[in-house]
């Protein structure tokens, strides 16, 4: 017997249970994802006109990627609705991006040593990566016009950016975070800053004071010292002399100025370890800024997170400005970084620097951290320092990503309706024969735990029944012995596996 003859028995048009990754799961993404939710859902996603960091921890399986994805969609069906009290959503999962850049501004003897390298993670390292997807983000959206195709801004649904909105102030603020932080991959950083500031129109044309004086400057003291040699007022030998202090006059103050902004590009790129910066790429564009613009404006300078926050809190007056007053950071899939590699002692590494409560309360301001079950036992057995700083109490902690037998059940239930062949209404209990009871039912779907491991079951499940009924003589309904032994089995496999 074929499995789909069983599924088209019990008014099923495909199988539901295929799919174990929600970032793959069709089922989820184009039915459930709006409407079937965790029971924790409410407390995570609070609301997004006031932004409230939520922690989850949850074992693999549990549903946390699906929750990344069901927060991604209500905050984009808010934005919808609400126009001018947008959140602009910041997915920061992509560890891997920044950590290689980080690995290499640390000393030789931490490379290649993954301990000592996520151990020299800091609170401001975070604060600058998540600056940097936001900044990058806001840039994709305004550039889309100039982007090709192909690039990842193709993908923003969201409407145009107001920019006009913006005074000269937040243009200068976002063109000096787009200098610092853009990490874009359509294009060289040189290039999307100026094409940013063609956007916004923003010139700062007194920066061309300094090198136009020293070009003039230049040809008269060129001119001069010609004639003099030709009247002979001076010796050739004087006049090559005079030539070096002339040059040095003429350039001292684009000299000065060049030196200022080179330092300032070497300190950030030194202290901005998260991005491979060089102070050759970055000093131009700092250069286009004028000193009143540029100088005692916050920069990632040295290694504290006062000047993260100042920095986090131009991006959000920006923001605020552009209709989007809420701000979101959602943080996921932090066990895959290749320095992780699953390690629970490495997880710990690498989120605990963000249990900072200056970040997690931070006004307008939440972060969704969705963390594997491994790390809850290591908040518990924490110092109370740590619970000082953290401040966990406060933050909308889901301990226990769980599900219960009855919220997995209706879970089934939701997803065996979006595969129903139209006008039928199945439901899960009619699978089995009537010697498994409805409790006996949800009692199995409670011990398997979490969702993807009933997606496992079931479909291995159908799976063996199918394999001993021909077609000729088929069998729709599975038996108690073949449930309990398949269960059996499964469970005895994941307590292995585990």
């Amino acid at each position: 017997m074929t499995e789909q003859e069983f599924l088209q028995h019990h008014q099923l048009a495909r199988n539901p249970f295929v799919d174990e990754d929600a970032q793959t799961d069709t089922v989820f993404r184009d039915f459930c994802i709006s409407g079937t939710f965790h029971p924790s859902w409410s407390k995570v996603v609070g609301d997004a006109k006031q932004p409230a960091t939520a922690i989850v921890f949850g074992a693999k399986g549990s549903g946390k990627t699906a929750m990344r994805l069901q927060l991604i969609n209500h905050i984009e069906s808010h934005n919808q609705s609400q126009p001018d009290q947008k959140a602009f959503l910041i997915c920061y999962d992509d560890f891997n991006a920044y950590l290689g850049p980080f690995e290499e501004h640390l000393p030789r003897r931490s490379r290649n040593h993954p301990d000592r390298v996520l151990s020299s993670l800091r609170l401001w390292d975070h604060m600058d990566a998540m600056l940097s997807e936001g900044v990058t983000q806001l840039l994709d959206q305004i550039l889309v016009a100039d982007l090709p195709s192909t690039n990842a801004a193709s993908q923003i649904t969201n409407a145009p950016i107001p920019i006009e909105r913006l005074d000269r102030g937040q243009k200068r603020d976002l063109a000096l975070l787009a200098a610092m932080y853009d990490h874009s991959k359509s294009g060289n950083l040189q290039d999307r800053v100026h094409a940013l500031r063609r956007k916004l129109r923003f010139w700062s044309w007194s920066t061309w004071s300094p090198s136009i004086t020293g070009y003039l400057l230049s040809m008269f003291a060129t001119w001069a010292l010609i004639s003099l040699v030709r009247n002979e007022t001076i010796s050739l030998k004087s006049a090559l002399i005079a030539a070096p202090i002339a040059a040095l006059v003429a350039w001292g103050w684009y000299g000065a100025l060049w030196f200022r902004r080179h330092r300032l590009a070497s300190r950030i790129c030194k202290n901005l370890r998260i991005l491979n910066r060089d102070s050759g790429q970055l000093r131009p564009l700092l250069l286009e800024f004028t000193s009143k613009e540029i100088d005692e404006q916050p920069a990632p300078q040295s290694q504290r997170s006062d000047d993260r926050y100042a920095l986090l809190e131009k991006l959000q007056l920006i923001l605020r400005t552009l209709g989007y007053p809420g701000l979101i950071v959602i943080i996921d899939r932090v066990d895959e970084p290749d320095l992780v590699n699953g390690q629970a002692e490495r997880m710990k590494q690498l989120v605990w620097p963000l249990m900072d409560n200056k970040l997690l309360k931070h006004e307008n301001f939440g972060i969704k951290m969705l963390l594997p079950s491994d790390l809850q036992p290591f908040a518990e057995r924490e110092t109370r320092e740590f619970h000082e700083r953290a401040r966990l109490d406060k933050q909308n902690v889901v301990a226990s990503f769980d599900w219960t037998g009855e919220a997995l059940y209706d879970l089934l239930g939701s997803r065996m309706k979006a595969c129903a062949i139209p006008g039928t209404s199945p439901s899960p209990q009619k699978f089995f024969s009537t010697e498994i009871s409805d409790s006996r039912f949800i009692a199995a779907l409670q011990s398997l735990r979490t969702p993807r491991n009933v997606f496992r079951f079931l479909y291995q499940l159908i799976a063996e029944h199918c394999k001993r009924f021909r077609s000729e003589s088929p069998s729709f309904q599975i038996s108690s012995e073949l449930f309990e032994s398949t269960l059996a089995l499964y469970q005895a496999e994941d307590r292995r596996k585990n």
